[in-house]
């Protein structure tokens, strides 16, 4: 079980970027039967520790001063605009014994024959997918093998990525993942010129001149 410690914070509003410039992160722990806590944890051990958990599995959150861990996910992160650096965390610990729904991302591995043998480009139609599943059985990213797409002919859709049991995959089953597509088919694709349905256009260009001519023979009631 990974693990991070955390202090209890005092600062609060613009007085957190004290916190920032000694390389501390201002955060908050919530969820339900839980007394919201507003948290500091260092930055550099919070790195690490986001490499190896994502927003997807369970950590073990050590407040000082406190008897028992919280069991939590990071569930929102604020960044920098700027330096890209985390500004604040949002630590949420959930019902351990009910399912909750989260985005895990697709990792893509291994090497497509339609690719690098045909000259297709690959074709991502997502890079992450909502589950639902307890807790502590949320994966951490599910890895998409994209060696099955040998011909462009190939797919790989939501029924063929390889979950736990206990993970239910929120998306249409035969919607596509990914595909190798001919090169040739993309640049067709991208060089079609966006036309406009002139019938439609017409019809509301009539319909409009219509209404103008009604209204302009319709009596105006004045004396």
């Amino acid at each position: 079980m990974l693990t991070i410690d955390a202090k209890i914070r005092e600062l609060k509003g613009r007085k957190t970027e004290e916190l920032r410039r000694e390389g501390v992160i201002p955060a908050v722990l919530y969820g339900p039967g839980v007394e919201n806590k507003n948290l500091a944890v260092v930055r550099k051990e919070f790195a690490g520790l986001f490499r190896q958990a994502g927003k997807t599995s369970l950590v073990s959150l050590r407040v000082e001063g406190e008897a028992k861990d919280f069991m939590v996910l990071i569930n929102d992160m604020s960044l920098d605009p700027v330096s890209g650096n985390v500004t604040h965390i949002d630590f949420y610990q959930p019902n351990l014994k009910k399912e909750i729904e989260a985005d895990v991302p697709l990792i893509f591995v291994g090497e497509s024959p339609a690719v690098k043998d045909l000259g297709g480009t690959l074709v991502k139609n997502f890079d992450e997918i909502a589950v639902k599943a307890l807790p502590a059985d949320l994966p951490r990213e599910i890895k998409v093998d994209i060696s099955v797409l040998k011909t462009f002919d190939d797919v790989i859709a939501v029924k063929d990525l390889t979950v736990a049991g206990k993970v239910e995959l929120l998306k249409n089953p035969e919607e596509i993942v990914a595909l190798a597509a001919a090169a040739q088919k993309i640049e067709e694709e991208l060089e079609k010129p966006i036309e406009e349905d002139v019938d439609s256009v017409a019809k509301v260009v009539k319909e409009k001149k219509e209404e103008v001519s009604e209204e302009e023979a319709a009596p105006s009631g004045k004396k």
